[in-house]
């Protein structure tokens, strides 16, 4: 594990694992089940980045995105092709919210929501650029 992994609540937690699995090629590590079902902790490798997911316990303020109306909060996933990885969430049922495309800051990058209304901007890298670089190039597009 990195240093700081996300931990993100759904409803159906054990769909949503079989979502990612489809969608973004995902694999389970692992999976605490209780004995109705529901997920109080799995853990699962999403392009060799560890994401930890439950179910919803309102009881403990553990609620999904679908639950509280949306989510503050986008994950930031890079992978080795990013169109796709795309188009295969696509293809199994995430909503396209920001088409893919090359940006300043030398990523080709897309965002997501999949059906558990969590949000991941997606990316390739695609050139590796130095601060002044990106600053140069942010100027340039906030001139325009």
């Amino acid at each position: 594990m990195t240093k700081l992994t996300p931990y993100i609540c759904c409803q159906e937690a054990a769909r949503a694992i079989e979502f990612y699995a489809r969608a973004f090629g995902a694999t389970e590590r692992m999976r605490l089940a209780e004995p109705d079902g529901r997920i109080g902790h799995a853990e699962i490798d999403v392009a060799g980045a560890a994401v930890m997911l439950s179910d919803e316990y309102p009881d403990h303020g553990v609620r999904s995105p679908k639950t509280i109306g949306g989510t503050p909060v986008t994950l930031h996933l890079y992978v080795d092709d990013v169109d796709a990885f795309v188009l295969r969430a696509v293809a199994a049922g995430a909503t396209l919210r920001r088409p893919v495309a090359d940006q300043f800051y030398g990523d080709r990058a897309g965002q997501i929501e999949d059906p558990f209304g969590h949000v991941w901007h997606v990316a390739t890298r695609k050139e590796e650029l130095s601060n002044d670089e990106v600053q140069r190039r942010y100027d340039r597009l906030m001139k325009q």
